[in-house]
């Protein structure tokens, strides 16, 4: 008789989280959702607590967990800078007491471990678009440094246990992703465009609106994730998962205009510190390795997020 899988996520009750364990519920597996809901929320899991294959826990991952899993997604840790900059300390300890928490729960139960690591470590690149091999241009001592340096360590952290105690890992670093089910106040680009445009308010866009950014829908992220955790024990990563295709941060505030037939107009202010000017994914790696790219386009997955939204503003 083959049993299901144990699969642990953590951070599963959040934005990505709550649509890997839906997927993974899908694909037949037992999922265990951890989550401290810091910014993940119960709501984006109550459908799928009638599943008798689904377990929800409240659990902050720096402190130990002494569960029976067979594979780990280790997505703890808040993703947003209004976020990850409101308690900075514990953003650091999510990544770093956070890892080795988890990593320590593999080595024990001999679980395969992937961690959602970010664009992030890149920083402000000086090499265009990123490559895995690329080390980053990163400020340790910034604002958003509790985010950055926290997932370079976690990184560390897990190619070290590989190589010392031969735990198998796989390394996502994640691009820009939206979809339903992001936080409204999570001060994101695309969360803050389509709240403003349903708002009838003015669209804040900081510098000169050239800046660029891609952007991956939700489930095209969770299939590379996916694909990542079944290949081979050979395939450590680090991977890029995100969507090459650029757009200036100007053209997604017009297209959100235009699907949300909002009035908005556009208004400018200076740019925050440290703020990446251009960030876009080299999928090569993904492509040859997982046969992994994204498939739905900006304007099919906005207009997704945007009824999300849209119901979330009707009924408040």
């Amino acid at each position: 008789m083959h049993l299901a899988p144990r699969i642990l996520v953590t951070g599963g009750a959040g934005f990505i989280g709550s649509f890997l364990c839906e997927r993974l519920l899908d694909d037949g597996a037992e999922v265990l959702c951890v989550d401290n809901f810091f910014t993940g929320t119960r709501t984006n899991v109550a459908h799928l607590m009638s599943n008798p294959r689904f377990e929800l826990m409240r659990h902050d991952v720096t402190v130990p967990l002494f569960v029976e899993v067979d594979q780990i997604y280790n997505l703890a840790c808040p993703a947003s800078p209004v976020h990850y900059q409101f308690d900075p300390v514990q953003t650091t300890k999510t990544s770093v007491h956070g890892a080795i928490n988890v990593l320590g729960l593999a080595k024990r139960t001999k679980a395969r471990i992937l961690q959602a690591s970010t664009s992030e470590v890149y920083g402000d690149p000086e090499v265009h678009p990123q490559r895995e091999d690329y080390w980053g241009n990163v400020n340790p001592i910034g604002p958003r440094s509790c985010y950055d340096e926290g997932k370079r360590c976690a990184e560390t952290l897990f190619f070290d246990y590989h190589r010392q105690h031969r735990t198998e890992i796989k390394v996502a670093r994640i691009f820009n992703t939206y979809g339903p089910r992001m936080h409204p106040n999570d001060g994101r680009v695309v969360s803050n465009f389509i709240m403003q445009a349903l708002r009838g308010e003015d669209i804040t866009l900081y510098g000169d609106g050239q800046q660029t950014r891609s952007f991956c829908f939700v489930e095209d992220l969770v299939e590379g994730l996916i694909r990542l955790m079944k290949t081979s024990a050979d395939v450590t990563g680090p991977i890029n998962l995100g969507n090459p295709r650029e757009f200036t941060i100007r053209e997604l505030a017009e297209i959100v205009i235009e699907l949300t037939g909002a009035s908005s107009k556009l208004v400018h202010k200076p740019l925050p510190q440290d703020d990446p000017r251009q960030r876009q994914p080299d999928i090569t790696r993904a492509h040859e390795t997982l046969g992994w790219e994204p498939t739905i386009a900006l304007r099919d997955g906005l207009a997704r997020t945007i009824a999300y939204f849209r119901a979330l503003h009707e009924a408040a």
